[in-house]
């Protein structure tokens, strides 16, 4: 289906560029998202028409956008979640945790704004793409783990994992007894029974 879009749409073109893309695209999302017009000729006569004015509206709202990504561009975010052992989180980050969390500190950002490839699931700083309009995006971290004072260790640049593991080593909790007599296969031998029997 060909449309004429009415807005910039990232990997497709800009304002009044008539471009062909699949037929579910353009019905489930560009149209009824106002992004786009089916490309016929009443359509192609009433954006001309409007050109103008569909122009300024973009102008005047990538304006508005740039403004409000001062207050967001590189912030970080904290938030304490309950994890395992190994790092993963019990649930995950969506963009709804992220958006709530922007509202409490008085930025007004919808959950739609915020690109996350896949839901964060593991402890650890990661980087976000905000799109405040087509043309604006901004990046903030965000900073997961288990509690405030692993918060502060990764905001310095710890890989708090990487630490826990080391700490086990050190404590022997990850390894194993090792026999270097002990043929392949072997099960270790048991204590003596006369010392069980003292015990």
């Amino acid at each position: 289906m060909d449309v004429i879009l009415l807005e910039r749409v990232e990997k497709l073109g800009a304002i009044g560029d008539v471009v062909s893309v699949k037929n579910g695209f353009a019905r489930n999302y560009l149209l009824p998202n106002k992004k786009a017009l089916r490309a016929n000729e009443a359509n192609k006569k009433v954006f001309e028409a409007n050109r103008a004015q569909i122009e300024a509206d973009n102008a005047t709202r990538r304006t508005d956008a740039e403004t409000a990504s001062k207050d967001i561009d590189g912030k970080t975010l904290t938030l304490i979640r309950q994890a395992s052992n190994t790092g993963l989180l019990y649930g995950s980050v969506s963009a709804r945790d992220l958006s709530e969390l922007l509202a409490e500190d008085g930025v007004k950002v919808a959950k739609s704004q915020i690109v996350l490839d896949r839901p964060i699931k593991a402890i650890g700083l990661n980087e976000v793409c905000v799109a405040l309009h087509p043309e604006v995006s901004v990046t903030i971290k965000v900073n997961v783990a288990r509690s405030p004072e692993e918060a502060e260790l990764q905001a310095q640049g710890v890989d708090v994992m990487a630490q826990v593991f080391e700490e086990g080593r050190d404590q022997g909790g990850f390894t194993e007894d090792y026999d270097p007599n002990a043929e392949p296969g072997e099960i270790a031998a048991e204590a003596p029974t006369e010392d069980r029997e003292q015990a």
